[in-house]
């Protein structure tokens, strides 16, 4: 698990509050943040355009995209490496074949379809050509989501200016030399502020957070995808499985791959270290 966005949304309310308030009139001065007219123009006016942008399949995603924020740890790549050392040893043991009884017991449906896909075919440049349309359909399918929150991140300023500009119409609209627009005045110069400032407070601390976690959950699914795509053309080219275990474990950094070689070495594995990029 993964607490850190929920951690950071947090923080960033508590350093806000407190730089709003003080030890002798903590409550009164949030009672000057707090406004049900900017509430609506802001929030009401930014998930009304998001609604009005996507989809309502794409907002009824919103409570899953919350959960892959906590997600943590899922994509363990010398895990994957390791297993798709332990299928190439098979393959080479007993054929293609053999690994579709393994492929019963993947759990991750992406190497489960990529090992049964080098069991049926034939041709390894259609299994490439196969699995890397099924990353690039995934990799839409997240820009969406993360666009959804990125999206977001720029209505939500952008109401804050309406807003703004309400507050400041009203109140120019109710300033009177006879003095009839003072009672006013005061609500829509509040109204005015505290709109923008909702909307910088919406899109630093709530949508652009999401869009950069969700960002970072697909660039480690990519790379997943793609050590899994490489890991199952190996073994259908029939690879020796430690060169296997050198070639994919070069996508960690060097410190990463020193470590797992030499217990995999002690283990009876890849007696060299291979190339790399940090």
């Amino acid at each position: 698990m993964d607490p850190s966005w929920l951690l950071g949304l947090v923080l960033g309310i508590f350093l806000v509050i407190n730089g709003i308030t003080d030890s002798f009139s903590a409550m009164e001065k949030l009672n000057n943040f707090i406004d049900i007219s900017s509430v609506v123009i802001t929030i009401g006016g930014t998930f009304a355009a998001l609604i009005a942008s996507y989809p309502f399949s794409m907002l009824t995603q919103i409570p899953k995209h919350i959960m892959i924020l906590f997600r943590g740890g899922k994509y363990n790549i010398p895990k994957l490496v390791e297993q798709l050392v332990d299928l190439a040893m098979v393959a080479r043991q007993n054929g293609l074949l053999a690994l579709e009884e393994k492929a019963e017991e993947i759990k991750n449906p992406f190497l489960k379809q990529s090992i049964l896909m080098i069991v049926d075919a034939s041709d390894a440049d259609k299994v490439r050509e196969a699995l890397e349309k099924e990353l690039e359909t995934m990799i839409v399918r997240h820009d969406q989501a993360a666009g959804f929150y990125e999206k977001g991140s720029g209505y939500a300023p952008a109401f804050g200016m309406i807003g703004t500009l309400v507050g400041l119409v009203n109140m120019l609209k109710g300033m009177s030399f006879d003095g009839d627009g003072a009672s006013t005045l005061g609500q829509d110069m509040s109204v005015a502020l505290i709109t923008t400032f909702y909307g910088s407070a919406l899109a630093n601390l709530f949508f652009q957070p999401i869009a950069k976690k969700l960002r970072l959950r697909q660039d480690e699914e990519e790379l997943y995808c793609s050590i899994i795509i490489e890991g199952v053309l190996a073994i259908m080219a029939g690879d020796n499985p430690k060169t296997l275990r050198e070639r994919l474990l070069s996508n960690l950094k060097q410190s990463s791959r020193k470590k797992l070689l030499a217990k995999a070495e002690k283990a009876g594995g890849a007696p060299t270290e291979g190339g790399g990029n940090e």
